[in-house]
């Protein structure tokens, strides 16, 4: 018989927020894999419970070499629980090449569900929540930051993200370069902690105010895209949207006939706009 793979919330700032089965499941596992063990420590001694499995890490840097052991834990019978620091394993964390790799061996995944950073800052954003989309953490690098942005840049659906605290400031302005400065965001920081603190507002205002510096535990929620009707595109709108989307790869073909299609509006339009716009640029002093 296999065993079972047991992915465990652990709390994103408030011990007492960890979920009641997390401390059985921490004592009944026969192997715990831990995305950092002294942090699993200090988790253990808070809930006052003792782990008798073994107990080993599973971190970013040796998660491909030991994900096969695991495997092998779990095809032999064992209890697997993976912990990660913060929240639900493999949400932007250590977790997904085992699970994936449970799941071709047809061994049993479950979850004890516990605390998300992305659904607590989503929930207190103040933005729509009906529809939205994780975008996880943003490339590093500016160029490659802008580039995704603009993938999303008429993504209807509110977007949450994680960013470390010293490159909060670089991502809002970014945001605020494509997205528009009006677009509403709200910067979540510390969530459950001590200093918890949400700052709401426009993408412009929110750059500026990070511009000072921000420390902590950084979830952003960002407002999507406007659902413009078609009699609101003009001509510099229509042809803004094809440059985003070319801008992300798609060729000017496909990205034509997108906008074309979000617009509720012939696909002749969208180019016949395209084209102006390009002899217009031919023809300026």
């Amino acid at each position: 018989m296999t065993g079972i793979l047991v992915l465990a919330g652990t709390p994103i700032g408030d011990i007492s927020d960890a979920p009641p089965r997390l401390a059985a499941e921490l004592t009944g596992a026969d192997v715990i894999a831990a995305e950092d063990t002294r942090r699993l420590r200090r988790l253990t001694q808070a809930l006052g419970v003792q782990p008798t499995g073994r107990v080993v890490s599973y971190f970013e840097g040796n998660e491909a070499a030991r994900t096969p052991e695991l495997v092998e834990a779990l095809a032999g019978g064992a209890r697997v629980l993976l912990v990660t620091d913060a929240g639900m394993p493999s949400v932007s964390d250590p977790g997904y090449r085992l699970v994936a790799a449970a799941v071709e061996k047809d061994i049993k995944v479950t979850a004890v569900p516990g605390p998300s950073a992305v659904l607590t800052a989503l929930a207190l954003s103040g933005l729509p929540v009906d529809r939205f989309c994780f975008e996880g953490f943003l490339p590093r690098k500016a160029g490659e930051r802008l580039s995704r942005l603009r993938e999303v840049a008429e993504e209807r659906r509110t977007l949450v993200y994680f960013e470390a605290p010293h490159r909060l400031d670089d991502t809002l302005a970014a945001m605020a370069e494509v997205l528009g400065t009006e677009r509403r965001a709200a910067v979540c920081r510390e969530l459950t902690k001590t200093y918890e603190e949400i700052k709401r507002g426009p993408l412009g205002e929110l750059a500026a105010w990070a511009a000072e510096g921000v420390r902590g535990e950084i979830t952003v929620v960002v407002e999507g895209a406007p659902d413009k009707g078609a009699e609101e595109l003009d001509a510099d709108e229509l042809v803004r949207r094809v440059q985003v989307r070319e801008e992300a790869g798609e060729r000017r073909k496909e990205a034509i006939a997108a906008v074309a299609a979000e617009a509720g509006i012939p696909k002749r339009d969208v180019f016949d706009a395209v084209v102006a716009a390009k002899n217009a640029a031919r023809s300026a002093p």
